[in-house]
């Protein structure tokens, strides 16, 4: 509603009392970017914590907004173990990863548009960077089933903003009305089976009866969504960049199309994965390219030149994370910069790749609303669960849990 709303009648005017419905609350929003083979951690740790510790020499590309993230030690995921194939549990904090009976959980981003429900024409977004698609992703369902990311800014921002002719909107609403049926069929056939079952069967077939009404919730959203325009932009279209080599240009390219869906409101969700394990030799800048593919140089055994252009690399990736938090910054949403909106999360399944270890993940928060400027230090041979801070950021964006993965708490010093 607006302020200036007034009630007519008699003859007479009245002005309507300010409302809580009358005031704008901007909409909370989440980003969690991961590099899947993480961090030198000895240059990425600082060595004192609180409010006036000493960035790191990383950190230091990051200065400009010191006050506007705050920095982690000492978490992981407990019984998350396995070296690279537990990038795909960043999110999910399930146990065991990919032992044999393994399965996975629900990821934080799709819980959280679960409970938020689709406000936006898309609940999330899953984007990737150099990401093998159909192996590895930060998004999971709740029955534990990989969603592939999107790798190419230019489909991408034809989602955002490329609409369809009036045929193509038919098109895709009759797609979404085959969708239904086919659900529909599937809810009469198993209303019959579910006469016949166990207890124990009941009970699953129950579990996927709800996931099928999740999904057709979601359709009906959907179709309404399909009808209305897309939003504008005056940014021209971007030309995907194939080749793998350009990894931290396809990052930034990438980033670039995640601050236009945030603007334009798009979506509030959003998961990027730098699949390092999977980009070949690789240039750093405008002047150095590496001698190996980013996985074996990770395996450096502590030999200088790999260990050089790891630190070359790792730089190249904070100062990306910095130019794209400034834009943020410098981006109002109703009198508010949008960071102050955004969560932004960046980290790592891997706390040193060199030995494939997966405790004392590198972790930066950023923006959010929440009191930043800080080095919050936790015992780093009894790491506390990443999954505390994963819950702070939910019940941030206001959805109403107690826990998450394997959380015992929210994450105590961070307000």
């Amino acid at each position: 509603m607006k302020r200036r709303t007034i009630l007519k009648g008699l003859g007479a005017t009245l002005a309507l009392p300010v409302l809580e419905c009358m005031s704008v609350t901007p909409p909370r929003r989440m980003l969690i970017i991961a590099n899947n083979l993480g961090v030198l951690p000895k240059l990425f740790f600082p060595t004192t914590t609180g409010r006036n510790y000493q960035l790191s020499t990383y950190l230091e590309h990051l200065s400009t907004h010191r006050n506007d993230f705050t920095v982690f030690s000492g978490l992981s995921h407990p019984g998350v173990t396995g070296g690279h194939s537990t990038d795909n549990c960043f999110l999910t904090a399930a146990r065991g990863a990919f032992k044999a009976g393994f399965r996975n959980q629900i990821s934080l981003d799709q819980l959280a548009a679960e409970k938020l429900g689709q406000a936006t024409r898309f609940p999330s977004l899953n984007l990737g960077v150099n990401i093998e698609k159909a192996n590895r992703s930060l998004s999971w369902t709740r029955d534990g089933v990989l969603l592939p990311a999107e790798d190419s800014p230019a489909a991408l921002y034809k989602m955002l903003f490329v609409q369809g002719d009036q045929q193509a909107v038919q098109q895709q609403l009759h797609k979404l009305e085959e969708r239904g049926s086919i659900l529909d069929t599937l809810q009469d056939q198993t209303g019959r089976l579910n006469r016949q079952l166990g207890a124990t069967d009941k009970a699953r077939l129950d579990q996927y009866m709800t996931s099928i009404r999740d999904v057709e919730q979601r359709l009906t959203a959907a179709r309404q969504w399909e009808l209305r325009p897309k939003p504008k932009t005056s940014q021209p279209p971007p030309t995907d960049i194939d080749d793998k080599k350009r990894v931290f240009d396809k990052f930034e390219l990438m980033l670039s199309m995640v601050q236009l869906a945030l603007e334009s409101d798009s979506t509030r969700i959003i998961t990027l994965m730098v699949d390092t394990f999977m980009t070949p030799i690789f240039k750093i800048d405008g002047e150095h390219t590496s001698t190996d593919g980013y996985h074996n140089l990770t395996h450096h055994s502590q030999a200088p030149e790999k260990v050089k252009q790891l630190e070359q690399a790792d730089r190249q990736q904070l100062k990306i994370l910095n130019t794209h938090l400034t834009n943020l910054a410098d981006t109002k949403e109703n009198g508010q910069r949008l960071l102050d909106q955004t969560m932004v999360l960046y980290g790592s399944s891997m706390g040193d790749a060199n030995i494939h270890d997966n405790t004392n993940l590198p972790i930066i928060l950023a923006g959010g609303g929440f009191k930043h400027g800080k080095h919050i230090a936790f015992k780093r041979d009894n790491n506390a669960p990443l999954s505390n801070l994963y819950l702070s950021m939910l019940q941030r964006l206001g959805i109403e849990t107690n826990s998450f993965g394997t959380s015992t708490s929210t994450l105590t010093g961070l307000e």
